[in-house]
């Protein structure tokens, strides 16, 4: 965490380095020193921030990830106590979204209206 704070609050510096370069003034003078501390703050700032948007993400992923690995020994179990699902229930979805034209089937495969699901 604090390498970023670390890297912001220089890349703040350089800003100020940078800005003070294209204006052509010189850079450490006695009225501007007081913007040196200002520009590292503010990218201190900056870096502070960016860690805890980035701790933020990992833990929203993590949960994602955990649900999604519970899900899939859900239905793991399910399908060792059912028996196995057809290829046709595996492949191309429910039969909801078969039916229904507005919520496509996860697969590419379509059934025309009116025919059977199971061939």
């Amino acid at each position: 965490m604090v390498h970023k704070i670390l890297f912001w609050s220089g890349f703040g510096l350089g800003v100020r380095f940078w800005q003070l370069g294209l204006e052509m003034r010189p850079l450490f003078t006695r009225e501007t020193l007081w913007a040196y501390p200002v520009f590292a703050g503010v990218g201190g700032a900056f870096g502070y921030w960016l860690q805890g948007v980035e701790e933020r993400q990992f833990r929203v992923l993590t949960d994602r990830r955990d649900i999604l690995l519970e899900k899939r020994r859900r239905r793991a179990e399910r399908e060792r106590e059912g028996g196995a699902v057809k290829a046709s229930e595996g492949a191309l979805g429910t039969e909801r979204q078969l039916l229904e034209e507005s919520v496509l089937p996860t697969s590419t495969a379509v059934v025309p209206p009116g025919q059977p699901i199971d061939p």
